[in-house]
């Protein structure tokens, strides 16, 4: 997984009224926990606003006061009517300890039920992982380019070693629906093998005809 770096200022008081007029100076309130003790700090909006309003996942250095801690973001409160980010929290990271995020889903491929006309489904934008910082991913890869009208692909399919996915195993990922105007591969066969039969059907009755008129000449 990237890493990113991140400065962040420690807070003197935790209080409501402090977090306020943090916010009316552009700053968000934080917190990192995971580790022997919670620090609370403060971040720029217009920094964390980069790493937050975006579909990638990185692990962040942070440098609070000169202390560095690895972390990866957590949660992030936003407020109900602005949506302006209220409150940021970090769990810190250790090189042997397992922690659990939500890593992107990044769909690769042409499905050849899309390209009959079929519509792509994506249920999960996001996986909930288990696993040691280390093998931590950028995103999880979703091949569609086997995946058929009616066919799905779920959590399960996407187990691999060293990757512990949370989600329930039979929850579908992504799958492909049936459009309007959409046809299956195995019907256009069909079609095709009537219509060559049908050909053949027309040339055999022309030449019974042909047959035919030639008798009643003699």
């Amino acid at each position: 997984m990237k890493e990113v770096s991140l400065s962040g200022s420690l807070r003197e008081s935790v209080g409501k009224k402090d977090a306020k007029a943090l916010r009316n100076e552009g700053m968000v309130p934080c917190v990192v926990y995971g580790g022997k003790e919670q620090v609370h700090f403060s971040v720029k909006h217009t920094e964390l606003e980069k790493l937050v309003y975006t579909p990638n996942v990185y692990i962040v250095n942070l440098d609070l006061g000169g202390k560095k801690v690895k972390s990866v973001i957590q949660e992030v409160q936003h407020h109900p009517v602005t949506d302006n980010m209220q409150h940021a929290d970090f769990i810190e990271l250790f090189d042997d300890k397992k922690v659990k995020v939500n890593v992107p889903v990044t769909i690769t491929g042409r499905s050849i039920g899309v390209l009959n006309g079929g519509k792509l489904s994506q249920i999960f934008r996001k996986l909930k992982v288990y696993a040691v910082p280390g093998e931590l991913p950028d995103s999880i890869e979703v091949d569609i380019t086997n995946l058929r009208i009616g066919q799905s692909i779920r959590v399960r399919d996407l187990m691999k070693e060293g990757l512990e996915i949370l989600n329930a195993p039979s929850a579908v990922v992504c799958s492909i629906k049936m459009a309007r105007g959409a046809v299956e591969e195995e019907e256009e066969e069909l079609e095709g093998e009537e219509g060559e039969e049908g050909a053949e059907g027309e040339e055999g009755g022309e030449e019974k005809a042909e047959g035919a008129s030639e008798e009643s000449e003699d």
